[in-house]
């Protein structure tokens, strides 16, 4: 167990250092080319600011990883090597898949991509996931299903991985936001696989919140007229989504073997449960309003939250509590009520609190008229 705990150290102390060298070279070659994140009507930022943070999160995680299997195998250290290698074939599938996402991300907030393409790829990366092995093989419990066939598996899986994926990506709409979620993700997986002995995964989410350190501090606290500010982008919504979506996936499949123990399945639903329920908010509002659910407009939780007179750092750190306190009671209550009883008592707390979000932004937007004018 020391073992697994000191190579989790490393790794995520070699991301965080990597990370904190590469985001400053990656700003200081944005300035110079003049790499900028486009300023719209749907923006809330002011000045240039470059977009490109995302760049660092793949070849940080991978470079960490490698290094640190290098060290075991100088030391004579087999356990390492021998529990990649029981994963080898969805290892292969998910670096695979990783690497051709990042591509596309890179080149989307290069030179911009349209986003039928973007699906496309994003269902090539569901595809080589699956093939590897990583589908939901059991829904544990939730509607009552435990075991089912691998062809509703596995499309059900598919659509998850696409739906994760874009969630990430759209919530990533105020600085510190995906991070800040991601990074609550990242611990929690990180410690659940490592308390179920899946160490290979619980070495992915540690790197992944490693490399996420220092990015939030350059994204929150970064200083625009310092040229210190940085966006993640499509690069690293999109990676980060995935990696998400993976490790997401092989924690709600692995089984209860503990009366005690926590729930698998809250374990892997509860960190995303405000970027999913928010996109199936917007999507399912822009469906009523026979809009395009893909098309972008000013309807997200963060948006709600500015709306309602909140500062974006105040909305920020509001949300991200929020995320918490859904896993805290998640799985609080997981020991004593029914797991479909949890996910109706999820959407019942989500639906009410976005009416009582829609009477504050109502009453807020009420009294700058009234203000406006008296004046």
């Amino acid at each position: 167990m020391t073992f697994w705990i000191i190579n989790s150290l490393i790794v995520f102390a070699l991301c965080v250092l990597f990370a904190g060298v590469l985001i400053p070279q990656i700003l200081l070659i944005a300035y110079r080319r003049n790499l900028f994140d486009e300023v719209d009507e749907r923006k809330i930022h002011k000045g240039l600011v470059p977009r490109l943070g995302g760049i660092a999160f793949e070849p940080v995680i991978l470079l960490s990883l490698a290094l640190l299997a290098g060290l075991n195998i100088f030391l004579g250290n087999t356990h390492f090597a021998d529990t990649f290698n029981s994963h080898a074939e969805l290892l292969i599938a998910f670096f695979c898949s990783i690497q051709l996402l990042y591509l596309v991300g890179m080149a989307d907030d290069l030179i911009g991509i349209k986003y039928r393409a973007k699906f496309v790829v994003q269902l090539i990366c569901a595809a080589l996931l699956i093939s590897g092995g990583c589908w939901f093989t059991t829904l544990g419990g939730v509607l009552g299903i435990e075991e089912w066939s691998p062809w509703v598996g596995i499309p059900f899986t598919a659509i998850v991985i696409v739906f994760i994926i874009n969630a990430i990506n759209l919530i990533d709409g105020i600085d510190g936001l995906a991070s800040g979620l991601s990074s609550i993700a990242m611990m929690i997986y990180g410690i659940s696989f490592y308390v179920k002995g899946e160490y290979a995964y619980a070495l992915i989410a540690f790197a992944t919140f490693g490399v996420l350190v220092p990015f939030f501090y350059y994204n929150v606290f970064g200083d625009v007229t310092r040229h210190s500010k940085i966006f993640m982008g499509d690069t690293g919504s999109l990676t980060i989504g995935l990696i998400l979506a993976v490790l997401g996936i092989k924690l709600y499949t692995i089984p209860v073997t503990g009366v005690l123990e926590f729930n698998p399945v809250v374990l892997a639903f509860s960190p995303l449960i405000i970027p999913a329920f928010d996109v199936l908010r917007v999507y399912i509002l822009r469906i009523r309003q026979h809009r395009s659910p893909f098309m972008p407009d000013k309807s997200h939780i963060h948006h709600k939250f500015l709306a309602a007179g909140m500062k974006p750092r105040i909305a920020m750190v509001s949300i991200i509590s929020i995320s918490a306190l859904f896993t805290i009671v998640n799985l609080a209550i997981s020991h004593v009520v029914n797991i479909n009883l949890v996910v109706i008592i999820d959407i019942l707390i989500w639906g009410g609190f976005n009416t009582l979000l829609n009477k504050r932004i109502a009453s807020y937007q009420k009294s700058l008229g009234e203000a406006s004018g008296r004046s």
